[in-house]
């Protein structure tokens, strides 16, 4: 398999933007993205744009990259459009490195953009709501909800993926009794404070485990501050052959070692070997011909606490049953034996979906370069990145896993 590295990567602050748009923010990822590869605009060959609720959210269909890039310069290349839910921005990526091994471009452009502050909510609820089969969907909550022992929740203003995680906690606590409210809220807490570090964060403001506690319950067992909110932002990556990579800057580029993406089995609740981002990420091991003792740190999708502990438990890098006590003891904080979501992942960042999964591979590269200041993790080689999005069953409908190694080697 050819090689392929990122080039450059940018980002935009993560929060509430009611006077930008999609495309100001996508502008904006992609010019900081341009000046941290050194390159100009004339370099990118083609552009694979991430984006999952404009149309729902502003009626812009079928051409929302063609539209939201324009302004920033970009035509007469091709631009590619991904939708995938939660996973678009890793789809994005992932599409983008396999042009480029397929010899198609030499420099193809990564770029996710979400704007949803301040949209009409039935539209925002009707997006969320087509992140789960709409002609099963009250079926496939039920099901849910009656294999992992769940109560419906109670109605509140939340995305239905509150209530799909509240049955998924509901489940994992039944096999796992010792992962208490207590425990899941030491991996908030512990992302609440890296995300302090983080000037890019839309959360910013450090809370201990008993001030998760005592927030709002959003759905039983999680607090507010344990769910990731809505968000705008964008974020990009450049990803380039071997040969742009010696040509254009080869001391600062992060090579691709994998990239998967898959879509989700019909397993049941209990099947936890047939778990999709465990497969997922057992392929990418392979791919990069490393294992789990190998990884530095992780950026996982914690849309709630309870899903980081599922995707640690996943990806291999604790055991099962321990991903919320592996936050509690320190081994997945900063200055831990496996730091993971040194960003602060979702819950402190948030989550402008389409931006999401590109926002990881930002982390990451900063963090394999020795770039992440405060907290950047000492001697950083390997890093994994999982995004999920959708629901479909009993587990998401996509799922992506991104493993990248720190410069050093010749490209």
């Amino acid at each position: 398999m050819n090689d392929v590295y990122v080039l450059g990567v940018g980002r935009t602050a993560y929060g509430r933007f009611p006077d930008r748009t999609v495309g100001g923010l996508a502008g904006e990822a992609l010019g900081l993205c341009l000046a941290d590869a050194g390159v100009g605009l004339e370099a990118v060959e083609g552009v694979f744009f991430a984006n999952a609720t404009q149309g729902a959210l502003e009626g812009q269909h079928l051409i929302r990259g063609q539209a939201a890039l324009r302004d920033a310069g970009v035509e007469g290349v091709p631009v590619f459009n991904v939708e995938n839910a939660c996973a678009s921005g890793t789809a994005a990526l992932h599409l983008a490195a396999t042009a480029v091994r397929a010899g198609e471009m030499d420099i193809a452009l990564a770029i996710g953009a979400e704007r949803m502050y301040g949209a009409d909510e039935e539209r925002l609820r009707a997006a969320f709501h087509g992140g789960l089969d709409v002609a099963r969907w009250e079926e496939g909550l039920a099901s849910l909800r009656k294999a992992a022992g769940a109560d419906a929740a109670p109605d509140g203003r939340r995305s239905v993926f509150m209530d799909v995680y509240a049955a998924l906690t509901a489940d994992y606590r039944r096999r796992h009794p010792d992962c208490t409210p207590r425990r899941l809220a030491a991996v908030t807490a512990k992302n609440r404070r890296h995300g302090a570090l983080n000037p890019r964060a839309a959360r910013r403001e450090a809370l201990t485990v008993d001030e998760v506690l005592a927030a709002r319950t959003i759905v039983p067992p999680l607090t507010q501050p344990m769910c990731a909110p809505i968000g705008d932002g964008a974020a990009a990556a450049l990803v380039c052959s071997p040969a742009a990579a010696r040509r254009l800057g080869a001391g600062r580029a992060v090579r691709i070692r994998a990239s998967v993406v898959a879509s989700g089995t019909g397993r049941t609740l209990d099947e936890e070997a047939r778990r999709i981002t465990r497969l997922a990420a057992a392929t990418a091991y392979e791919r990069a011909g490393l294992g789990p003792a190998d990884v530095s740190l992780a950026e996982v999708h914690d849309a709630t606490a309870i899903g980081e502990v599922f995707q640690v438990e996943a990806l291999g890098l604790v055991p099962p049953g321990e991903g919320a006590t592996a936050a509690e003891r320190g081994t997945t904080a900063l200055g831990g034996r496996l730091p993971v979501n040194t960003s602060g992942g979702l819950e402190s960042n948030g989550h402008p979906v389409g931006a999401t999964g590109v926002g990881q591979i930002h982390e990451l590269v900063t963090q394999l370069r020795g770039e992440a200041g405060d907290r950047q993790v000492p001697g950083a080689r390997i890093g994994v990145a999982e995004n999920g999005g959708g629901f479909l069953g009993f587990e998401e409908a996509a799922a992506a896993v991104v493993v990248l190694e720190a410069p050093g080697r010749d490209a």
